[in-house]
């Protein structure tokens, strides 16, 4: 099983065209990934040749559902026309938008998160600022790179894309059934406890990874979560234990403020709700391979 994505997934990608559009669709494809269409209202009626594989270009997602039966879209679109662009998939009422583009203005979030609220929350958001989504063996909606993990029945969520990548490489050997990476921005549309409420509720994960950050309280509001909602294992790792207070680190949403966002604090907090929290990813892996190896 996966969560969110699976092989019957259609993909469109906004921004096809573009130059991280066209590398990564190539990269998707070669994957696996059942992408159906492109879309850019500049160069609607063309189309375009991924090495042997010719996809169309649409006007609007709308368009590219109605002709392709699309049900997700992965959006490449600079940071300036983005809200545009994930309002447009709102409104067309795609069942997942997965916003890769890095630097949208946080007030450009929150007004697309707001519309899918108010619109009836037909169209789940990953991201913005992520690296996607993948269920290995079945589909890749992002830059995650396919090869370092195959299927298993491990579930990864995680803020950070880099991190995603080193606990799926350190873990390959088990393999995972969705991993999917939530974004560092302020705003975010799926959290960690949407994720871990997928995983729970899906069969086929056995276990779960969580890797958080310093800075807000999501990492907190996820152990709160857990403890009441989550009976399978779960293991964490926070980034950020050496980071300086009151410094805003990388992500923008990774700033402390006293004891509030600490990497102590959340892993004091999610080792009360009975998650095994490592000081290192390598370290937070072997946890996570002792449980699997247990099971």
């Amino acid at each position: 099983m996966a969560i969110f994505l699976n092989e019957n997934s259609k993909v469109i990608v906004q921004g096809m065209t573009g130059a991280e559009g066209t590398k990564h669709t190539k990269r998707m494809l070669a994957s696996g990934t059942n992408i159906v269409g492109g879309v850019n209202p500049r160069k609607a009626g063309e189309k375009v040749d991924f090495d042997g594989t010719v996809l169309p270009v649409f006007g609007t997602v709308k368009e590219a559902m109605e002709a392709t039966g699309a049900n997700v879209t992965v959006i490449f679109v600079p940071p300036a026309f983005s809200k545009a662009a994930v309002v447009e998939a709102i409104d067309a009422e795609i069942e997942l938008a997965v916003v890769i583009t890095e630097g949208i203005p946080v007030h450009d979030t929150a007004y697309f998160w707001a519309h899918a609220v108010a619109t009836g929350n037909k169209t789940r958001i990953i991201g913005p600022n992520c690296p996607g989504i993948i269920s290995p063996g079945k589909s890749n909606a992002g830059i995650i790179p396919a090869n370092i993990a195959g299927p298993g029945k491990i579930g990864l969520v995680s803020k950070s894309g880099t991190l995603t990548y080193q606990m799926m490489y350190e873990l390959r050997d088990f393999g995972f059934s969705t991993a999917i990476g939530i974004g560092g921005d302020p705003i975010i549309g799926t959290t960690h406890i949407d994720a871990l409420e997928a995983f729970q509720a899906d069969d086929e994960t056995v276990a779960i990874v969580m890797i958080g950050e310093i800075g807000g309280d999501a990492e907190e509001r996820a152990a709160a979560y857990i403890k009441e909602n989550v009976t399978k294992p779960v293991v964490g790792y926070v980034a950020g234990f050496t980071a300086p207070e009151g410094k805003t680190m990388g992500h923008a949403g990774a700033i402390v403020s006293g004891s509030a966002g600490t990497a102590q604090a959340k892993k004091e907090a999610l080792e009360a709700a009975g998650v095994k929290v490592g000081k290192t990813p390598s370290e937070t892996a072997a946890l996570m391979r002792e449980i699997m190896q247990g099971l």
